[in-house]
């Protein structure tokens, strides 16, 4: 058994217990917490199980890497503090534990990552021995393994287009919501997701990824961006009211540009509600999120996933498999030379051990 710590337990690090727990070559053997009102309770309890796993959370960050743990499941959230999140990595790392996190997306492709990401995280692997991999759903599997994998079945690809088309309504992080996105802001905001050059930091390492893999060069990456206003007051289940005339969809594209044409697009819809702009592409069924990839070619291919956790909910879906994705790569990064890994390197395997295994 791996012994395995968990960092952080809101939205990513609760489902992160979940997926240790049910995996059968790990051992959950800590969880570190940041909230005081957090501290001493029981790991299940935090997780969702209902049930306790005999590990009580602590806020002792030290105390818990002195012990070496073989690996950790970094799940607390870099969006709003980089350099804090960044610090928590290279210690983590420096520790000599492999390390797992959809925090930080320069470091997703981390041969483009700036030198300021990149460089400390290689010196905390030739210091401590660890290793580091960072990925998530979008970006993530939803643009990397996933379009790559699907794009072994054409004759021939005139484009790949991989969309995320979601209602934010479902993602429980108001903040973010609201303000990095715009939800519910007047249209003369200007949302930091849309901030020119934003985009491509967070999803072109995506594009490099893909056009590495496919064997193409890249002349540039562009981005496009559109916005609707709310034509009517809306209610919403988990964040409250945004008001008529207000932000209430965005439409964006990050277009990886080969020989002078958009040929690795990802695109993602966004709303705050589904009577925001209804012409924009929507999820087949007509819920609350999916993810898709579209390979124009011959043939045609369109694969979508649409996941659900935690009561149905689509966005606590995408997170589980984001973190499925992670966790499920922690016993073969054991068994790789310490690194800084990307999508790439690490295989997409088949769910050994899990088929019919109940979470313990």
């Amino acid at each position: 058994m791996i012994p395995t710590v968990v960092w952080g337990t809101g939205n990513v690090g609760r489902l992160a217990i979940r997926a240790v727990d049910a995996h059968p070559a790990l051992e959950l053997t800590a969880v570190i917490v940041h909230d005081p009102a957090k501290v001493g309770r029981d790991a299940g309890e935090l997780g969702g199980l209902h049930h306790p796993l005999g590990v009580a959370a602590t806020d002792d960050i030290e105390a818990v890497l002195a012990a070496r743990p073989r690996a950790v499941v970094y799940a607390a959230s870099g969006d709003v503090r980089p350099d804090e999140a960044l610090a928590d990595l290279t210690r983590a790392v420096r520790s000599g534990a492999v390390v797992v996190s959809p925090a930080l997306y320069p470091l997703y492709d981390h041969r483009s990552a700036p030198p300021e990401f990149r460089e400390p995280i290689l010196a905390a692997i030739a210091e401590g021995g660890g290793s580091l991999f960072a990925s998530g759903v979008d970006p993530g599997w939803g643009n990397d393994v996933l379009p790559l994998l699907i794009s072994g079945l054409a004759t021939t690809i005139d484009a790949i287009r991989c969309q995320e088309i979601f209602d934010y309504s479902t993602y429980d992080q108001p903040d973010s919501v609201r303000y990095l996105v715009g939800m519910g802001q007047p249209m003369d905001y200007e949302p930091m997701m849309l901030m020119p050059s934003i985009p491509t930091m967070v999803w072109g390492g995506q594009i490099r990824m893909m056009a590495r893999a496919l064997g193409v060069e890249l002349d540039e990456i562009r981005e496009t961006s559109e916005r609707r206003a709310l034509d009517t007051t809306v209610t919403t289940r988990t964040m409250g009211e945004f008001e008529a005339g207000t932000q209430g969809a965005i439409r964006f594209e990050v277009q990886g540009i080969v020989e002078g044409e958009p040929r690795i697009v990802i695109e993602h819809v966004t709303r705050i509600h589904a009577s925001c702009a209804p012409d924009w592409p929507t999820p087949p069924d007509g819920g609350d999120g999916a993810h898709r990839v579209v390979i124009e070619g011959r043939p045609r291919i369109e694969v979508t996933v649409e996941a659900t956790d935690e009561g149905d909910n689509r966005s606590a879906g995408g997170n589980a498999t984001a973190v499925g994705r992670l966790v499920g790569a922690i016993d073969w990064l054991t068994e790789a030379e310490p690194g800084l890994y990307d999508a790439l390197d690490v295989p997409l395997r088949p769910a050994i051990g899990k088929l019919g295994r109940k979470q313990r």
